[in-house]
């Protein structure tokens, strides 16, 4: 067992993110870095993201998305912080869950 520091984040994704593939590239990149959570596209056009792991994974992860799928223009990221509370909206048996729009 380790004693590495947690981090659970919300994002909220602007710019050119929907109708990208933007969702399905954040769940390839969330899982090959072990993270746990969930994406969706939101009714304003932005997406969000809930990301759980390592604290420098969760770092990572985030400069990961300013870069998203090849077709993404990103303008601003909204970090929150957030609880593992928010991680149940996952699908039961995922580790990762593209969610429906909201």
């Amino acid at each position: 067992m380790t004693n590495e520091e947690r981090d659970v984040k919300r994002l909220t994704i602007r710019g050119t993110v929907q109708k990208i593939g933007y969702r399905v590239w954040v769940e390839r990149e969330a899982l090959s870095l072990g993270l746990k959570g969930w994406v969706r596209n939101r009714s304003d056009g932005s997406v969000e993201v809930m990301i759980a792991g390592p604290l420098e994974t969760v770092a990572a992860m985030i400069e990961r998305c300013w870069k998203g799928p090849p077709l993404a223009k990103v303008e601003s990221i909204d970090v929150e912080a957030a609880t593992t509370l928010d991680l149940g909206y996952r699908r039961p048996g995922e580790a990762f869950s593209l969610l429906p729009t909201q």
